[in-house]
Parts: C-alpha cells; sequence; structure tokens
C-alpha cells in the first residue's frame, strides 16, 4: 500500500514538474514578441474578460457547451453505429467480406472533404454539423471495436463452446467484455477527431461554438482569444477523457486489477 501511495505521489509530483515547465517555458517564449504569443497572464486575462462579455450574444459557457453538446451527439450517434456493426465485421466474416469494401474506400476520406456536399444537401444548420463529426468519430470506434473482437483470446471463446452457449450469448457475455477496453480506446479517439472536425465545421458556418471563438479571435487579429479557445478545447477534451477512464475502470475492472 505504502508503495502504491509513493507511486501516485511520484506520478502526481512528474504532472505537476510538467505543467510548471510548460507555462514556464510558454512565459520565456512571449516576452520576444507579445502580439504573436500573449503571455499565459495575459491570456487569463483575457479568459476573465470573455467570462464576462458575451460574444455574439452568447456567453463563454454557451459557446462552449455549443461545440460539447454537437460533439457528444455525434460521437453517441457514432457510438450507435460503430460498436453493433464492428462486433458483426469482427464476429462475422460474412458481414466483414459485405462491408469491409465499403468502409475501407470510405474510411481515407477525410470529414471535411465532405463539407461541400453537406452543406448542399442539409445546409449548415446543426445537423450537418453533427453529421460531420459523426463521419470521423465512427471510425476509430469501428476499427477498435473489430479489432477488440479479432483479439478475443480464442480459451475463451473455448469455454463458451463447452458449456454450449448459443452465439448470441458467447457475443454477449464473452467476446463483447473482452473488447471492451479496445472499445473505450476507441472512443477516446473518437472524441479528439470529434472536436478537430467540429472546430472545422464551426469555423465555416457557426454564430456559436468553441470554432467561432478561434475565427473571430483571428478576424480581429486577437491571438489571446484564439489561445483561449484552444486551452478551453484541451481542458474540455481531458475532462471528457478522464470521464471515460474512469467509466472504463467501472466496466472493466479486470484491466485495472491487471495493471
Amino acid at each position: 500500500m505504502r508503495q502504491k501511495q509513493k507511486g501516485m505521489l511520484i506520478t502526481v509530483g512528474f504532472t505537476f514538474v510538467s505543467i510548471g515547465f510548460f507555462l514556464l517555458l510558454w512565459t520565456v517564449m512571449s516576452t520576444k514578441n507579445p502580439d504573436f504569443l500573449p503571455s499565459p497572464l495575459a491570456c487569463i486575462k483575457k479568459f476573465q474578460a470573455m467570462l464576462g462579455r458575451p460574444i455574439s450574444k452568447v456567453s463563454l459557457g454557451g459557446h462552449i457547451w455549443a461545440s460539447l453538446k454537437r460533439v457528444l451527439l455525434a460521437v453517441l450517434c457514432a457510438t450507435v453505429i460503430g460498436i453493433p456493426l464492428g462486433l458483426a465485421m469482427g464476429w462475422s466474416r460474412k458481414v466483414n467480406a459485405f462491408v469491409s469494401p465499403i468502409f475501407e474506400f470510405l474510411r481515407p476520406i477525410p470529414p471535411i472533404a465532405w463539407i461541400p456536399l453537406v452543406i448542399l444537401w442539409f445546409g449548415v444548420g446543426e445537423f450537418s454539423k453533427v453529421f460531420l463529426v459523426t463521419l470521423g468519430a465512427y471510425v476509430p470506434i469501428l476499427m477498435n471495436t473489430v479489432t477488440g473482437v479479432k483479439m478475443v483470446p480464442p480459451v475463451l471463446l473455448d469455454v463458451g463452446k463447452i458449456y454450449k452457449a448459443s452465439s448470441v450469448q458467447i457475443l454477449k457475455e464473452i467476446v463483447l467484455p473482452a473488447a471492451l477496453p479496445a472499445i473505450f480506446a476507441g472512443l477516446k479517439t473518437a472524441v479528439s477527431s470529434g472536436w478537430m472536425i467540429v472546430l472545422a465545421a464551426e469555423m465555416m458556418a457557426s454564430k456559436s461554438g468553441v470554432g467561432f471563438l478561434i475565427t473571430r479571435g483571428m478576424e480581429a487579429y486577437d491571438v489571446a482569444m484564439i489561445i483561449v479557445g484552444m486551452c478551453i478545447i484541451g481542458i474540455v477534451g481531458y475532462l471528457i477523457s478522464i470521464c471515460l477512464s474512469l467509466l472504463e475502470r467501472r466496466l472493466c475492472p479486470w484491466k485495472t486489477n491487471l495493471e
């Protein structure tokens, strides 16, 4: 127990040292040309100003929630599509043979390349933004699910067959739990991809969201606003990753024990 606590203290210590080193490096670099790279203190003051002053009649919290809502809704849609389809592709050779050619054809196409078509088909409303993020988020979820299913140890499948479990029971009770760590890894990647895509969508046509803030900062030559928007993305993405890790520990306790 003491060794574990000592290890945790060392990890926390290195974390604070890393953050301190980053802030120190940022401060030193900002002294050379504050107009191009504002100091951390200047960015904090800008953040405080943005908290007290709505931008385009929307508060800072409203902009954050607008982007977060789009990302979470898109990841949810991608999860509903990607996990069942990934399980089917990893479990059934026939399904994989049918879906894989289409998936491999669409996978290399970046979601941003779909923007002109999506605007022509659906306009520039909320559905278009969520649809674009879903296009980018489903890929890592589907791929990791397929990989997780294929990496299930054969001995576990043999145990299910020995006890005469049906294919549905084996898939539900053995394959899905064994593939959960890979699925969560795909979810974390999907969230990161979702933020990148939603920013691109918001920069092109939006009146709210973090991407809109970054665009407004670029138009006004307000570098501090751009950096604040970037920091918000990093902080929110990090918090989502922590939540997914906690959920993974809850659903995959055996993985934590092995670690």
